[in-house]
């Protein structure tokens, strides 16, 4: 399996970084590695959680209020979204 992020996940991704680094000197890079791992674990667990919004797989973060947005096709799991569960749900689009 590989894992693509697409980029409006990464630009989700960097802004959770920087307000948590924010609160925290070092909290930015907790916020990252964890939020990877978390990416990383749709290696051995995509497709199992559920579907929710326009047909993506959404799992959530376990250590931070992020909901992580995916799809699976044959090899490829594809990152489309990284969105903070605290803030309105705003309109997004497949890339």
């Amino acid at each position: 399996m590989r894992i693509r992020i697409f980029d409006n996940a990464k630009f989700d991704i960097a802004d959770g970084y920087d307000f948590y680094e924010l609160k925290a000197d070092g909290l930015g890079a907790y916020f990252l590695d964890s939020l990877y791992s978390d990416i990383d674990s749709l290696i051995l667990f995509a497709g199992v959680h559920r579907v929710r919004v326009a047909g993506f797989h959404c799992l959530l973060s376990k250590r931070f209020p992020f909901a992580i947005y995916y799809e699976v096709e044959s090899d490829l799991i594809s990152v489309f979204a990284v969105m903070d569960c605290r803030q309105r749900k705003r309109q997004w689009n497949r890339p």
